[in-house]
């Protein structure tokens, strides 16, 4: 953990960026707040894997994601598939760059998401009418036409003051997609997002997720990322004024070959807000891979607030490996509470004997330990229909994973 204070005076908000953000420097260079951010594809290079923020990603595999180009179409049919269901209540328009709300949330963090930003012309704008009540989730099923077709995608989503919704994102199929989800949650508002990362074994994603979260409203975060070679997500937070309230979840289940990347940053700009991030994955096979890096800045001007970051991963198997990084910034002592804790372990023996000892077999008692593993955050999503596809997964999942010897002590 490091305490940063800093007494510059704050940089006058430039006109051209309604965010904010751009050129930020309210903090030290260190600091999670001061990484660069921009719609300019010439002002974010190509990463070559040695910045701090890459560092964990294999970029040599990521070269076409990378590509300042638009979508591919071929025969009129473009790499990635989009359809939007939504109820009464929704209305839905596009957005050309530049246009808001647009951009006035999210400004574009890395060499992915300038990339997406630049290259829609059209946002897909979605919003929830103030004081509505979805009866049914919104759904925006996203599939992809073809490994290395390259595809980018930005999705603006605006949930009215005092209305209460769920939006649900499923990506399937193959592509090399870079897709951008910016967020706006009104004063009072309680908005649930669920990201589904289903991609066949040979689709690439990259993603950006800004949300700001506004007073007194509720913004709860959902991913959930079981298919894909790579998968890098962003998942950011900050809040548009006091008592708002942030909750991070994330599940995933890598295997052979996958890189599973998860990175989440909570912003406490304003008093008296909560948030709650919590990651849990599980490993299998050779070469499996995650990563989950959490960050959490409380400004000095974010007096009152209550914070924690939790990631747990689970490796089933010899030769996968989970990296796991929480970092927390505090400028103010003047909080509830802030605090975060990370680990990686194997199979617990003695819960596999405990089961065994009462008549359990081992393949059975493997998948109770995995299952009782996922439990508690599983029940925290609250969303039926992304439960019972998650468990259906993670069973599927763990087919596989009974038929491998335990990983070693």
């Amino acid at each position: 953990m490091s305490l940063l204070i800093d007494e510059r005076a704050e940089k006058p908000v430039d006109h051209t960026d309604p965010a904010g953000l751009i050129g930020a420097d309210r903090v030290p260079d260190e600091s999670r707040a001061s990484r660069h951010r921009s719609f300019d594809v010439d002002t974010v290079p190509v990463p070559t894997g040695r910045e701090e923020e890459w560092r964990f990603t294999p970029v040599d595999r990521l070269g076409n994601v990378f590509s300042d180009a638009p979508t591919d179409v071929v025969d009129g049919v473009e790499a990635v598939d989009y359809v939007l269901e939504a109820p009464q209540g929704v209305t839905s328009g596009t957005l050309a760059p530049g246009q808001a709300p647009r951009g006035t949330v999210l400004v574009p963090e890395d060499r992915g998401a300038v990339v997406a930003s630049k290259n829609t012309e059209q946002a897909l704008h979605v919003q929830i009418a103030a004081n509505a009540e979805l009866s049914e989730p919104v759904r925006l099923k996203v599939h992809g036409q073809g490994a290395g077709r390259r595809s980018n995608a930005h999705y603006v989503l605006e949930a009215g003051a005092h209305s209460t919704g769920l939006v649900i994102l499923d990506h399937t199929g193959a592509a090399d997609h870079t897709g951008n989800l910016e967020v706006l949650v009104g004063d009072g508002a309680q908005l649930t997002v669920v990201s589904l990362q289903r991609w066949d074994d040979d689709g690439v994603h990259l993603a950006q997720h800004e949300a700001l979260v506004g007073r007194d409203a509720s913004y709860k975060h959902i991913a959930v990322s079981l298919g894909g070679g790579i998968v890098r997500m962003n998942s950011n937070v900050r809040y548009g004024g006091p008592g708002g309230e942030a909750t991070l979840l994330g599940v995933y289940f890598a295997d052979a070959g996958q890189h599973l990347e998860h990175r989440s940053f909570v912003d406490h700009n304003a008093p008296h807000c909560t948030s709650l991030v919590t990651y849990k994955g599980a490993l299998q096979g050779e070469t499996a891979r995650t990563v989950w890096v959490g960050d959490v800045l409380i400004r000095k001007e974010a007096e009152g607030i209550d914070t924690y970051e939790l990631n747990r991963n689970l490796v089933l198997t010899d030769g996968a490996r989970a990296d796991s990084v929480p970092n927390l910034e505090i400028e103010t002592g003047e909080i509830k509470g802030a605090g975060h804790a990370s680990s990686t372990g194997r199979f617990d023996d003695e819960q596999l004997f405990y089961l065994m000892s009462r008549g359990i077999g081992m393949e059975e008692a493997r998948r109770l330990v995995v299952r009782g593993f996922f439990a508690d955050i599983i029940a925290k999503i609250g969303v039926p229909e992304v439960v019972d596809r998650l468990m259906a997964a993670i069973d599927e999942e763990l087919q596989l994973t009974i038929s491998l010897e335990p990983a070693g002590a």
